[in-house]
Protein backbone atom coordinates (compact mmCIF):
# COMPACT_ATOMS: atom_id res chain seq x y z
CA UNK A 1 0.00 0.00 0.00
CA UNK A 2 2.77 2.19 0.99
CA UNK A 3 5.41 0.51 -1.33
CA UNK A 4 5.55 3.72 -3.57
CA UNK A 5 6.51 5.78 -0.43
CA UNK A 6 9.43 3.32 0.70
CA UNK A 7 10.91 3.50 -2.91
CA UNK A 8 11.12 6.77 -2.41
CA UNK A 9 13.11 6.11 1.27
CA UNK A 10 15.45 3.78 -0.67
CA UNK A 11 16.39 5.62 -3.33
CA UNK A 12 16.96 9.34 -2.56
CA UNK A 13 17.85 11.45 0.48
CA UNK A 14 14.97 13.31 2.54
CA UNK A 15 14.42 16.59 3.12
CA UNK A 16 13.47 17.88 6.50
CA UNK A 17 9.90 19.10 5.05
CA UNK A 18 9.54 15.48 3.56
CA UNK A 19 9.52 13.81 7.02
CA UNK A 20 7.08 17.22 8.33
CA UNK A 21 4.81 15.31 6.13
CA UNK A 22 5.43 11.87 6.43
CA UNK A 23 4.81 12.70 10.29
CA UNK A 24 1.07 13.86 9.69
CA UNK A 25 0.09 10.36 7.90
CA UNK A 26 -0.22 8.55 11.02
CA UNK A 27 1.83 5.58 10.62
CA UNK A 28 2.31 2.78 12.71
CA UNK A 29 4.23 -0.51 13.67
CA UNK A 30 1.53 -3.14 14.95
CA UNK A 31 0.52 -6.16 14.87
CA UNK A 32 -3.13 -6.79 12.24
CA UNK A 33 -5.18 -7.38 14.82
CA UNK A 34 -4.39 -4.03 16.70
CA UNK A 35 -4.82 -2.30 13.63
CA UNK A 36 -8.52 -3.58 12.70
CA UNK A 37 -9.05 -2.94 16.37
CA UNK A 38 -8.44 1.02 16.16
CA UNK A 39 -10.12 1.14 12.77
CA UNK A 40 -13.15 -0.25 14.10
CA UNK A 41 -13.35 2.05 16.65
CA UNK A 42 -12.78 4.82 14.06
CA UNK A 43 -16.17 3.69 12.17
CA UNK A 44 -18.04 4.60 15.54
CA UNK A 45 -19.73 1.10 16.50
CA UNK A 46 -22.40 1.47 18.88
CA UNK A 47 -22.56 -1.76 20.42
CA UNK A 48 -19.59 -4.47 20.10
CA UNK A 49 -19.93 -8.07 21.19
CA UNK A 50 -16.85 -10.07 22.30
CA UNK A 51 -16.36 -13.88 22.67
CA UNK A 52 -12.59 -15.13 21.98
CA UNK A 53 -11.65 -17.46 19.87
CA UNK A 54 -8.46 -17.92 18.66
CA UNK A 55 -7.16 -16.56 16.04
CA UNK A 56 -9.19 -13.47 16.13
CA UNK A 57 -9.17 -12.30 20.42
CA UNK A 58 -6.79 -9.53 19.81
CA UNK A 59 -9.16 -7.97 17.84
CA UNK A 60 -11.93 -7.89 20.36
CA UNK A 61 -9.32 -7.81 23.29
CA UNK A 62 -7.99 -4.44 22.11
CA UNK A 63 -11.20 -3.37 21.36
CA UNK A 64 -11.93 -3.82 24.63
CA UNK A 65 -8.76 -1.32 25.52
CA UNK A 66 -9.88 1.30 23.30
CA UNK A 67 -13.57 1.24 25.07
CA UNK A 68 -11.98 1.03 28.58
CA UNK A 69 -9.68 4.09 28.29
CA UNK A 70 -12.46 6.40 26.90
CA UNK A 71 -10.93 6.59 23.05
CA UNK A 72 -14.28 5.19 21.43
CA UNK A 73 -17.69 6.96 22.91
CA UNK A 74 -20.72 5.86 23.06
CA UNK A 75 -20.33 2.33 22.81
CA UNK A 76 -21.32 -0.73 24.72
CA UNK A 77 -18.69 -3.86 25.21
CA UNK A 78 -20.75 -6.66 26.35
CA UNK A 79 -19.17 -9.65 26.96
CA UNK A 80 -21.24 -12.79 25.90
CA UNK A 81 -21.49 -16.63 26.98
CA UNK A 82 -20.88 -17.92 23.27
CA UNK A 83 -20.26 -17.33 19.59
CA UNK A 84 -24.19 -17.65 18.83
CA UNK A 85 -24.98 -15.21 22.20
CA UNK A 86 -22.15 -12.79 19.89
CA UNK A 87 -24.13 -12.75 16.48
CA UNK A 88 -27.69 -13.02 18.71
CA UNK A 89 -26.77 -9.82 20.52
CA UNK A 90 -25.41 -7.77 17.55
CA UNK A 91 -28.81 -8.92 15.70
CA UNK A 92 -30.49 -6.95 18.44
CA UNK A 93 -28.83 -4.34 18.73
CA UNK A 94 -28.68 -3.62 14.89
CA UNK A 95 -32.40 -4.13 14.78
CA UNK A 96 -32.53 -1.35 17.49
CA UNK A 97 -30.68 0.88 15.38
CA UNK A 98 -27.31 0.74 16.36
CA UNK A 99 -24.19 0.19 14.41
CA UNK A 100 -22.71 -2.94 15.48
CA UNK A 101 -19.51 -5.11 14.93
CA UNK A 102 -18.84 -8.86 16.59
CA UNK A 103 -15.44 -11.33 15.35
CA UNK A 104 -15.27 -14.82 15.39
CA UNK A 105 -13.28 -18.08 14.10
CA UNK A 106 -13.57 -21.59 12.39
CA UNK A 107 -15.96 -23.45 15.47
CA UNK A 108 -17.35 -20.75 16.71
CA UNK A 109 -18.95 -19.02 12.78
CA UNK A 110 -20.31 -22.66 12.75
CA UNK A 111 -21.75 -22.66 16.06
CA UNK A 112 -23.55 -19.33 15.33
CA UNK A 113 -24.58 -20.43 12.09
CA UNK A 114 -28.66 -19.89 12.90
CA UNK A 115 -27.85 -16.46 13.87
CA UNK A 116 -25.74 -15.79 10.62
CA UNK A 117 -28.74 -16.53 8.48
CA UNK A 118 -30.93 -14.47 10.74
CA UNK A 119 -28.64 -11.70 10.45
CA UNK A 120 -28.97 -11.51 6.43
CA UNK A 121 -32.44 -12.27 6.21
CA UNK A 122 -33.38 -9.63 8.58
CA UNK A 123 -31.27 -7.04 6.53
CA UNK A 124 -29.26 -5.98 9.28
CA UNK A 125 -26.07 -4.57 8.51
CA UNK A 126 -23.56 -6.30 10.69
CA UNK A 127 -20.11 -6.28 10.30
CA UNK A 128 -18.14 -9.17 11.66
CA UNK A 129 -14.23 -9.99 11.37
CA UNK A 130 -13.65 -13.59 10.71
CA UNK A 131 -9.81 -14.80 11.33
CA UNK A 132 -9.48 -17.90 8.65
CA UNK A 133 -9.28 -21.18 11.08
CA UNK A 134 -9.59 -24.23 9.87
CA UNK A 135 -12.63 -26.66 11.29
CA UNK A 136 -11.63 -29.62 13.55
CA UNK A 137 -11.22 -32.58 13.68
CA UNK A 138 -8.51 -32.70 14.79
CA UNK A 139 -8.37 -29.55 16.19
CA UNK A 140 -6.28 -26.69 14.20
CA UNK A 141 -5.90 -23.29 14.99
CA UNK A 142 -4.07 -22.49 11.74
CA UNK A 143 -5.25 -20.45 8.55
CA UNK A 144 -8.16 -22.44 6.44
CA UNK A 145 -10.56 -20.62 4.69
CA UNK A 146 -13.38 -23.49 5.77
CA UNK A 147 -15.26 -21.48 7.90
CA UNK A 148 -16.01 -18.60 5.97
CA UNK A 149 -16.52 -21.07 3.11
CA UNK A 150 -19.18 -23.11 5.09
CA UNK A 151 -21.26 -19.54 5.18
CA UNK A 152 -20.94 -18.99 1.67
CA UNK A 153 -24.51 -19.00 0.59
CA UNK A 154 -25.82 -17.72 3.70
CA UNK A 155 -26.71 -14.32 2.29
CA UNK A 156 -23.38 -12.35 3.94
CA UNK A 157 -20.91 -10.33 1.75
CA UNK A 158 -17.17 -11.77 2.07
CA UNK A 159 -14.39 -9.79 2.02
CA UNK A 160 -10.81 -11.45 1.73
CA UNK A 161 -7.74 -9.14 3.11
CA UNK A 162 -4.43 -9.80 1.47
CA UNK A 163 -2.56 -7.06 3.73
CA UNK A 164 -2.61 -5.82 7.30
CA UNK A 165 -3.20 -2.76 5.85
CA UNK A 166 -6.08 -3.87 3.58
CA UNK A 167 -7.37 -5.99 6.96
CA UNK A 168 -7.72 -2.92 8.47
CA UNK A 169 -9.17 -0.92 5.58
CA UNK A 170 -11.69 -3.38 4.56
CA UNK A 171 -13.48 -2.51 7.57
CA UNK A 172 -14.24 1.35 6.80
CA UNK A 173 -15.62 -0.39 3.18
CA UNK A 174 -17.14 -2.99 5.01
CA UNK A 175 -19.57 -0.99 7.29
CA UNK A 176 -20.07 1.89 4.54
CA UNK A 177 -21.29 -1.34 1.82
CA UNK A 178 -23.22 -3.11 4.52
CA UNK A 179 -25.51 -0.31 5.67
CA UNK A 180 -26.09 0.81 1.94
CA UNK A 181 -27.41 -2.09 1.06
CA UNK A 182 -28.79 -3.34 4.06
CA UNK A 183 -26.63 -6.52 4.01
CA UNK A 184 -23.99 -7.88 6.47
CA UNK A 185 -20.82 -8.24 5.72
CA UNK A 186 -17.69 -10.13 6.82
CA UNK A 187 -14.00 -9.67 7.04
CA UNK A 188 -12.13 -12.48 6.47
CA UNK A 189 -8.91 -12.07 7.43
CA UNK A 190 -6.18 -15.36 7.35
CA UNK A 191 -5.43 -16.79 10.90
CA UNK A 192 -1.93 -15.83 12.18
CA UNK A 193 -0.59 -15.33 8.44
CA UNK A 194 -2.35 -11.67 8.74
CA UNK A 195 -3.89 -11.28 12.38
CA UNK A 196 -1.07 -11.76 13.98
CA UNK A 197 1.47 -10.28 11.64
CA UNK A 198 3.28 -7.17 12.89
CA UNK A 199 3.62 -4.48 9.62
CA UNK A 200 3.60 -0.46 9.18
CA UNK A 201 -0.21 0.32 9.09
CA UNK A 202 -1.27 3.64 7.50
CA UNK A 203 -3.92 5.33 9.54
CA UNK A 204 -6.14 7.68 8.43
CA UNK A 205 -7.48 10.58 11.05
CA UNK A 206 -11.00 9.90 12.57
CA UNK A 207 -11.91 13.28 10.83
CA UNK A 208 -11.73 11.27 7.66
CA UNK A 209 -12.90 8.52 8.63
CA UNK A 210 -16.24 10.44 9.33
CA UNK A 211 -16.33 11.93 6.26
CA UNK A 212 -16.13 8.76 4.22
CA UNK A 213 -18.35 7.00 6.57
CA UNK A 214 -21.42 8.79 7.65
CA UNK A 215 -23.49 8.07 10.60
CA UNK A 216 -25.24 5.17 10.76
CA UNK A 217 -29.23 5.30 9.94
CA UNK A 218 -31.22 2.42 10.31
CA UNK A 219 -33.92 1.69 7.80
CA UNK A 220 -35.74 -0.13 10.31
CA UNK A 221 -35.70 0.05 13.70
CA UNK A 222 -37.37 -2.01 16.82
CA UNK A 223 -38.89 0.98 19.09
CA UNK A 224 -40.87 0.28 22.38
CA UNK A 225 -43.00 2.87 21.19
CA UNK A 226 -44.43 2.00 17.89
CA UNK A 227 -43.92 -2.31 18.48
CA UNK A 228 -43.49 -4.04 15.25
CA UNK A 229 -42.55 -7.99 14.72
CA UNK A 230 -39.60 -8.60 12.76
CA UNK A 231 -38.34 -12.68 11.77
CA UNK A 232 -41.79 -13.65 11.89
CA UNK A 233 -43.58 -16.64 10.17
CA UNK A 234 -43.80 -16.60 6.49
CA UNK A 235 -45.24 -18.68 3.95
CA UNK A 236 -43.47 -19.79 0.89
CA UNK A 237 -44.79 -17.30 -1.23
CA UNK A 238 -42.73 -14.59 0.79
CA UNK A 239 -39.80 -16.23 1.49
CA UNK A 240 -38.71 -16.91 -1.59
CA UNK A 241 -39.20 -13.04 -2.41
CA UNK A 242 -36.60 -12.13 0.93
CA UNK A 243 -34.77 -15.04 -0.80
CA UNK A 244 -34.45 -13.20 -3.87
CA UNK A 245 -34.17 -9.54 -2.22
CA UNK A 246 -30.88 -11.32 -0.53
CA UNK A 247 -29.50 -12.51 -3.80
CA UNK A 248 -30.25 -8.96 -5.55
CA UNK A 249 -27.68 -7.61 -3.01
CA UNK A 250 -25.21 -9.51 -3.75
CA UNK A 251 -25.81 -8.58 -7.14
CA UNK A 252 -25.80 -4.77 -6.43
CA UNK A 253 -22.61 -5.46 -4.39
CA UNK A 254 -20.76 -6.58 -7.35
CA UNK A 255 -21.00 -3.16 -8.65
CA UNK A 256 -20.79 -1.13 -5.49
CA UNK A 257 -17.30 -2.56 -4.05
CA UNK A 258 -15.40 -1.50 -7.43
CA UNK A 259 -17.27 2.04 -6.60
CA UNK A 260 -16.60 2.21 -3.54
CA UNK A 261 -13.30 0.96 -3.45
CA UNK A 262 -12.30 4.06 -6.09
CA UNK A 263 -14.31 5.83 -3.99
CA UNK A 264 -11.50 4.94 -1.07
CA UNK A 265 -8.72 5.09 -3.18
CA UNK A 266 -9.48 9.01 -4.18
CA UNK A 267 -10.50 9.96 -0.43
CA UNK A 268 -7.68 8.22 1.52
CA UNK A 269 -5.14 8.14 -1.14
CA UNK A 270 -4.32 4.26 -0.83
CA UNK A 271 -5.92 1.28 -2.73
CA UNK A 272 -8.05 -0.99 -0.83
CA UNK A 273 -10.92 -3.64 -1.80
CA UNK A 274 -12.21 -4.43 -5.10
CA UNK A 275 -13.48 -7.41 -6.80
CA UNK A 276 -10.40 -9.05 -7.42
CA UNK A 277 -6.26 -8.17 -8.66
CA UNK A 278 -4.80 -9.25 -12.32
CA UNK A 279 -1.56 -10.38 -11.82
CA UNK A 280 0.54 -11.37 -15.65
CA UNK A 281 -2.87 -11.71 -17.70
CA UNK A 282 -1.86 -9.57 -20.08
CA UNK A 283 -0.72 -12.46 -22.39
CA UNK A 284 -2.67 -15.77 -20.69
CA UNK A 285 -4.12 -17.99 -22.55
CA UNK A 286 -5.19 -19.34 -18.96
CA UNK A 287 -5.53 -17.57 -15.82
CA UNK A 288 -6.13 -19.44 -12.22
CA UNK A 289 -8.53 -17.36 -9.87
CA UNK A 290 -7.54 -17.75 -6.28
CA UNK A 291 -9.63 -16.43 -3.27
CA UNK A 292 -8.59 -15.04 -0.46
Amino acid sequence: VVSARRTRLRREPLSKSFWNVKRSLVLKQLETSRAIAETVAQCRPEVVCAYPITPQTHIVEGLADIIREGDLKNCEFINVESEFAALSVAIGASAAGARAYTATASQGLLFMAEAVYNASGLGLPIVMTIGNRAIGAPINIWNDHSDSMSMRDAGWIQLFAETPQESADLHIIAFLLAEELSCPVMVCVDGFILTHAYDRVEFSTQEEVDAFLPPYTPRQVLDPADPVSIGAMVGPEAFTEVRYLSHHKQLRALDRIPEISESFREHFGRSCGGLLRRYRTEDAQTIVVALG
